[in-house]
């Protein structure tokens, strides 16, 4: 699968459909031994490789990026400007949402 990425002011981002995050990646040959480094070539060089946490080491959703808490505020102010009075169609307006949503 081809990622969307982009470079702004030396620092990488990927595009996913929330949006663009940061890119951290490290370079391989200062993390792998030389004789994995090695094998690996004989597969891919030159070229991102993500290699996914294991299973039971995943963080949940959104908390090292600080989106979960971002989402969470932006939906309690919703909420707020809603039972203040303001209509759904002003905040479907104001934050790019459906009126359905």
């Amino acid at each position: 699968m081809k990622v969307s990425t982009e470079t702004l002011f030396g620092k990488h981002f990927y595009k996913s459909k929330w949006g663009f995050s940061e890119l951290k990646y490290k370079n391989a040959k200062d993390v792998l031994p030389a004789e994995l480094l090695d094998q690996l070539q004989q597969y891919i060089r030159g070229e991102l490789l993500y290699i996914p946490q294991k299973e039971g080491k995943k963080a949940p959703w959104g908390q090292l990026t600080g989106l979960r808490k971002e989402v969470f505020e932006r939906n309690k102010e919703i909420r707020s400007r809603f039972y203040s009075g303001e209509s759904l169609y002003e905040l479907s307006d104001i934050y790019c949402l459906s009126e359905s949503s």
